[in-house]
């Protein structure tokens, strides 16, 4: 028998059984509310600078949202939270599982939900329109382990331009890690990246030949060696998948 997404991530925490392997954090008290998109999914346009991929966010189909004080100067893009609303007779136990891919205000909020993510809050359909009603809720959050599928991605951003400036985007990175530095490998040593926006590292001048990166996660003490070279023919808007896969 198959589990369903929300019951496979219930049984991350059984902590009694399987101490070493699991993650829990306490639920904190907040408020969330929502946007309005046509096709319920979320933006490309969100200050992480996903692109279309934010839209998406992999395997969560959609369900995402702009966040406040947790975005944190782009360190939060790409971090995955449970969410519970807590209007009895109309909440979902289980709530929503979405992904940070924007920074968001509302009233006293820390999540503004894409449509998609926001429907997962409701016990059904009737639920979720009840719900649509309030416009803000009262919610419990919690930081989870992301589970993207496939290994993590280089996305070179569109604003790139070979030679001259190199952009990029770390994608998949699953477990509870935050991406704090990215390094380029130049004349014999590594170089920092800078944190242009969000998720967006950015180097002026890059070497003209094949790229190197490394990236370094919080909780980690090493730098993450992704095993593969970015060609010397990079374009703008390319993927590159790497060797890796975080847990």
């Amino acid at each position: 028998m198959e589990l369903s997404f929300k019951h496979q991530i219930g049984l991350v925490c059984i902590i009694l059984l399987f101490p070493a392997l699991c993650y829990c954090q306490e639920y904190t008290k907040s408020r969330a509310t929502f946007y309005s998109t046509s096709d319920g999914y979320g933006t490309p346009t969100g200050a992480c600078g996903f692109g279309e991929y934010g839209r998406k966010m992999n395997w969560y189909d959609g369900s995402v949202a702009g966040v406040s004080g947790l975005w944190r100067n782009g360190v939060g893009c790409g971090t995955c939270y449970q969410v519970k609303c807590l209007i009895e007779n109309l909440c979902d136990e289980n709530g929503a599982y979405l992904v940070a891919t924007d920074q968001g205000y509302g009233d006293n909020t820390d999540f503004v939900m894409s449509p998609r993510a926001f429907t997962q809050l409701g016990r059904d359909e009737k639920a979720y329109e009840e719900l649509k009603k309030y416009g803000t809720v009262d919610i419990e959050y919690r930081r989870v382990p992301c589970t993207y599928t496939g290994n993590v991605v280089f996305y070179i951003k569109e604003t790139s331009s070979n030679p001259g400036y190199f952009a990029v985007v770390i994608l998949n990175v699953n477990g509870i890690n935050d991406v704090t530095a990215v390094e380029m490998w130049q004349s014999g040593e590594w170089k920092a990246l800078n944190r242009n926006y969000g998720a967006v590292f950015d180097f002026a001048n890059p070497p003209s030949g094949e790229i190197r990166l490394r990236f370094k996660v919080s909780g980690m003490s090493d730098w993450v060696d992704p095993k593969i070279v970015i060609p010397s023919y990079w374009q703008p808007g390319s993927t590159y998948v790497t060797e890796v896969q975080l847990k």
